[in-house]
């Protein structure tokens, strides 16, 4: 094997050819400038990183198949090879542990989604725009990272696009400069944020403000929320999207404080399959809007994620069933908030759909052909559920609370959870989580 083709060492189990767990990104500064007709992205990437507890000789990037303009590191021109999706980046010198760098890229070309067995990941070209749709490994379609889920790093993306286009992406907007018959927006994101998080969406959108003049009386501040869609869906939107200020709320109650200081949804003008979470924004198709709500467990489940999934990361994609479970559970928990089938009847449907279906998924560690597969999201639902059961409801909703609070903007894995989750039990928990998480065999319904 030729070295450049050998996975760093602690890179990601089911992406070994993904992130390099020997440097840490801790900033990234983006300046892009978009022209959708002839899908072109130029990009000026700063990162600043630290070097981990060994010396770094080569600082491995992942990026798409862009041309590089100039690559600099501590502001000096170094030598790089860029093949197979890898940037691999030689400093003047060796980093010393510990020691702080930045790197900047600049580069322009193209942007394509990136293949998977799950299509296209990441910057995605649209009728007339674009969006970013990243998980699990669709970030380098648009700008170099180091690419696993628990390198988090704030950012900065300034977006610059034809007037006639919004630009929205991760973060909150802090400026936006019209020069021309172009706009500038500028967004900043503080928070910690896993790479396929970031994102960003550019159409002929209308901005429609999801919260009122103040926060109702003993209840926390409101989170300010904005969605931004094409104006002829905003009869619709209106209807299906009605009570997502109501879910904001009761998640706050049952989760913990919202954990980032915004919250924006997009209605892309184009049909998806499913939506997208990102750091404080989702993104859905047109087809998620009929005016009747039919969509309303995926607004619950897709802003479920900014607690579970987003604050709380995963350390690797093993893990996954502790966004997704979760997120399924806060579906049930919206529905039975809501006076609409009580969690209980939601588990008991989700157990008999699966009790159909081949018993072959291991959800703590359910392997890469299966991580994204229907019977993870209810598997993992009815986990939470049979969790509920063995705690009740006091020490299962205080075990939630201080959960999303201990580990605010971190990174987790199934074993944090389980040492978290005993500390609430009365009765040991080993053999329901061995059954729940470790067996492919569906266990009976938790009654």
């Amino acid at each position: 094997m030729n070295p450049e083709q050998v996975p760093a060492p602690g890179t990601d189990p089911y992406f070994p050819g993904h992130g390099d767990a020997r440097y840490h990104v801790h900033h990234y500064d983006l300046d892009l400038e978009y022209r959708p007709v002839s899908n072109r992205l130029s990009g000026r990437a700063r990162l600043g990183a630290l070097a981990g507890t060994g010396p770094l000789q080569e600082i491995a990037l992942d990026l798409a198949a862009f041309r590089i303009q100039r690559v600099l590191v501590d502001g000096r021109t170094v030598r790089y090879t860029h093949r197979a999706g890898k940037l691999r980046i030689r400093p003047t010198g060796t980093l010393a542990p510990g020691t702080a760098f930045t790197v900047e890229v600049r580069y322009t070309g193209n942007p394509q989604p990136t293949p998977s067995p799950w299509g296209g990941l990441g910057w995605e070209e649209l009728t007339d725009g674009a969006l970013v749709a990243s998980q699990p490994v669709g970030a380098p379609s648009w700008y170099p990272c180091n690419d696993r889920p628990a390198d988090k790093a704030s950012y900065r993306l300034s977006i610059t696009a034809p007037t006639p286009y919004t630009a929205i992406a991760t973060g909150r907007l802090i400026s936006r400069t019209t020069k021309s018959s172009s706009t500038t927006w500028v967004y900043e994101q503080l928070a910690p944020t896993s790479t396929y998080l970031v994102t960003v969406s550019l159409g002929r959108y209308t901005a429609v403000p999801l919260t009122g003049s103040g926060p109702a009386a003993g209840r926390p501040p409101q989170v300010p929320q904005t969605a931004y869609l094409p104006a002829r869906l905003v009869p619709e939107f209106t209807v299906d999207f009605a009570r997502q200020g109501r879910m904001m709320a009761f998640f706050q109650d049952v989760f913990g404080p919202y954990p980032l200081g915004e919250y924006a949804v997009v209605i892309a003008d184009e049909e998806l399959d499913v939506p997208v979470e990102a750091q404080g924004m989702a993104t859905f198709g047109s087809n998620h809007l009929d005016g009747t709500r039919t969509s309303e467990r995926l607004i619950a489940h897709e802003l479920a994620h900014q607690w579970f999934g987003n604050s709380v990361s995963i350390a690797d994609w093993r893990h996954i069933w502790l966004n997704e479970g979760f997120a399924k559970y806060a579906e049930w928990l919206w529905s039975e908030h809501a006076g609409g089938p009580t969690a209980a009847a939601r588990a008991a449907t989700a157990h008999a759909l699966l009790a159909g279906l081949p018993q072959d998924l291991r959800l703590a560690d359910p392997g890469r052909d299966l991580m994204f597969d229907d019977r993870l999201y209810q598997r993992g639902g009815l986990a939470v559920h049979a969790l509920r059961r063995a705690l009740g409801e006091d020490a299962f909703f205080r075990l939630l609370r201080d959960w999303t609070t201990k580990h605010r903007h971190g990174t987790v894995s199934t074993a944090n959870f389980l040492a978290h989750a005993r500390q609430y039990a009365a009765a040991p928990l080993d053999a329901l989580f061995h059954a729940w998480l470790q067996q492919p065999a569906l266990p009976p319904l938790p009654l």
